[in-house]
């Protein structure tokens, strides 16, 4: 990849950020963070079009899956993680996988991201099929790993994406829909986990939650779905069900306890 098209590898705007005062560097990374919302709004399109592709083949049974290394993974993890307590929804249909496995959630694995067959293989211990989604998460653009996995899953006819910072990159020939959110250079010279980052965890969110949407397992604007897992869910699952049927707390924390959740509680008194 030319260096032109390796923006997130450029250098930073700013001199000498190791003599700055901490307020100077506190406002100058909150002025770089103001740039990326205009550029995720012009990606829409694409996410757009990703959004309804996942729903397509989700509404068939199909899985979404997220494949990453380092921070990129990570947030894929993070995102597909939310979506059960969140959405009610079985931990098996929103995947992410690290370059390294789980023990790269924490720790860095030396060279895991640098094998273009082990992000294929990590898919295939899922028995992936043509109704599942693998959408390719580098800021780079150029990950090893990340490539292989789409390369692989596109020559079987299965939805590929991609998330990424840099424009015209490999990962992006591999991916039917690309997401090419170019945020510029970081704070700091190459530090990715910062712009590219914060792009990245704000089109994972854009997705899962229309998709889910789209799912029907959002009614109004309440997660009727989610599960009881604490008692500030449990709370809130009460309030919706008192507003939603005009009964008391109690009999409405009754309610939403025996069914074990807002949307069957809700179905039950109809």
């Amino acid at each position: 990849m030319s260096s032109e098209n390796n923006i997130t590898e450029s250098e930073s705007l700013y001199r000498d950020i190791d003599k700055m005062s901490t307020r100077d560097i506190l406002e100058k990374i909150n002025d770089e963070d103001l740039k990326i919302v205009p550029v995720i709004r012009s990606v829409i399109p694409a996410i757009e079009k990703l959004v309804e592709e996942v729903v397509i083949r989700m509404n068939k049974g199909g899985r979404l899956f997220y494949i990453g290394a380092g921070t990129s993974g990570r947030l894929g993890i993070v995102d597909a993680s939310e979506i059960p307590p969140t959405y009610g929804l079985d931990h098996g249909f929103v995947i992410g996988l690290i370059a390294g496995g789980d023990g790269a959630i924490r720790k860095a694995v030396e060279k895991a991201e640098d094998n273009e067959e082990l992000g294929w293989n990590d898919l295939q211990a899922y028995s992936i099929d043509r109704y599942d989604t693998v959408v390719g998460i580098a800021a780079s653009g150029r990950t090893p790993y990340v490539i292989g996995a789409l390369k692989r899953a596109r020559e079987r006819n299965i939805l590929t994406a991609c998330i990424t910072s840099n424009p015209s990159t490999e990962l992006e020939k591999h991916a039917d829909i690309p997401i090419v959110a170019v945020t510029g250079p970081e704070f700091v010279t190459g530090s990715t986990r910062m712009k590219a980052g914060t792009a990245q965890k704000l089109i994972l969110n854009m997705l899962t939650t229309a998709v889910m949407i789209k799912l029907g397992r959002v009614k109004g604007n309440k997660m009727v779905h989610m599960q009881l897992t604490n008692q500030k869910l449990i709370e809130r699952g009460t309030k919706m069900i008192v507003e939603e049927l005009g009964i008391d707390s109690e009999k409405a924390r009754k309610l939403l306890l025996l069914h074990g959740s807002v949307k069957k509680a809700l179905e039950a008194m109809d």
